[in-house]
């Protein structure tokens, strides 16, 4: 959080915010000043500040990064033929699946989600709900990728709907009118009475900044900010992570998937963020890993 201090120069006081960030294992500072008075918007001035600061440090270290990223992903693909750009996008959508939906509880394995998904094979001794889920939810990411609208409430329940149509037909594209937990988390999300205004002030959020904040860094926001409101009776992750790679792909960038092996510290980072009330927790964890993962490929 930025901090008020004064400073006395010729005798005159005056009034400077200071900022101060953690950055591996050193703490970077800045300051600005405001002036011989405190304006009565102070709350108002620090949020903009930080806001600043963070944007200056982001573009330093990262988003330049994904801009090159970005450049040669495009290259990469005008230069791909066509079934192997398909073949990619199938593998991705099938890990994608496998994970996002072992993060919630899924059974199947990476095996039988690529059986099931990829060559049509029901595994056997398998839920019927994780094997439908599955099926759904590769069948949302296909339809997310050619999907016009842009983000909306109207779209994250239609999508919600896809995912849960079959197997949870009474809380499908339903928002929630009763109080939920997150097991093992300290965050509380919020109260039913909460959730519509909360959502309605998210899409705000997101018509007034789309254009304005990097797309990498819009994605991951769209993910916290949703998960954090916690809209629906369960799949509040699988939604959040499939809309992230909806603002992902809608800006022409690499499509992020988080994987069930390394969830210790997406779990950490998100109960952190939302705890604390400090976004940028949850975006450092995510431009680390969205610039190991798109490195990779």
């Amino acid at each position: 959080m930025a901090s008020i201090r004064k400073k006395k120069v010729e005798n005159h006081t005056y009034y400077y915010l200071e900022h101060s960030f953690r950055e591996g294992g050193r703490v970077l500072k800045k300051e600005k000043i405001i002036g011989k008075i405190l304006p009565p918007n102070i709350e108002e001035l620090k949020k903009e500040y930080i806001a600043e600061f963070m944007a200056e440090i982001y573009k330093e270290k990262w988003l330049d990064k994904f801009d090159k990223i970005k450049s040669e992903f495009l290259r990469q693909e005008k230069i791909t033929p066509i079934s192997a750009r398909e073949k990619e996008i199938e593998t991705f959508a099938i890990r994608f699946t496998y994970d996002t939906n072992r993060i919630e509880g899924s059974k199947l394995t990476l095996r039988d989600t690529a059986d099931l998904l990829g060559k049509g094979i029901t595994p056997g001794k398998r839920s019927i709900s994780d094997v439908k889920e599955a099926q759904a939810h590769k069948n949302a990411f296909y339809e997310m990728l050619n999907y016009r609208k842009d983000l909306s409430l109207n779209t994250i329940l239609f999508f919600h709907k896809k995912l849960f149509e079959s197997t949870k037909a009474d809380i499908a594209g339903i928002i929630r009118v009763h109080q939920v937990a997150i097991a093992g988390s300290k965050f509380i999300p919020p109260f039913p009475a909460e959730v519509y205004p909360l959502l309605m002030e998210f899409f705000k959020w997101y018509d007034r900044n789309k254009d304005k904040i990097h797309p990498v860094q819009l994605a991951a926001l769209v993910h916290l900010k949703l998960v954090t409101v916690h809209p629906f009776a369960d799949g509040n992750g699988r939604i959040s992570r499939l809309m992230m790679n909806f603002v992902l792909h809608k800006n022409d960038f690499p499509m992020l998937n988080i994987s069930y092996e390394k969830r210790a510290g997406y779990y950490s980072a998100l109960e952190r963020s939302q705890t604390k009330k400090q976004e940028d927790i949850f975006l450092q964890w995510f431009f680390k890993r969205y610039l190991k993962e798109c490195r990779m490929k």
